[in-house]
């Protein structure tokens, strides 16, 4: 797996979920309010600390994670 420098983990901080640069600020949060669509303006306006780089580096990590995984489909 590549390595991210701007994803961190931490046993000691959010339960150990994987964290933008060792803010309280999960990934999984960053990907919620994109899917929600929101801009990155509009996520970098309501949480300053974060970087354009930080978001980029959430996709990468995201994207990266799914091609160990393989994610069961519902069929309908």
């Amino acid at each position: 797996m590549k390595k991210f420098k701007r994803i961190t983990i931490d046993p000691q901080k959010m339960g150990g979920v994987p964290c933008v640069r060792d803010f309280r600020m999960p990934v999984s949060s960053v990907l919620a309010m994109l899917a929600d669509k929101k801009t990155q303006e509009d996520i970098l306006k309501k949480h300053p600390e974060l970087e354009v780089q930080d978001i980029n580096e959430v996709l990468l990590y995201a994207a990266e994670l799914l091609r160990f995984r393989e994610i069961p489909l519902a069929v309908q």
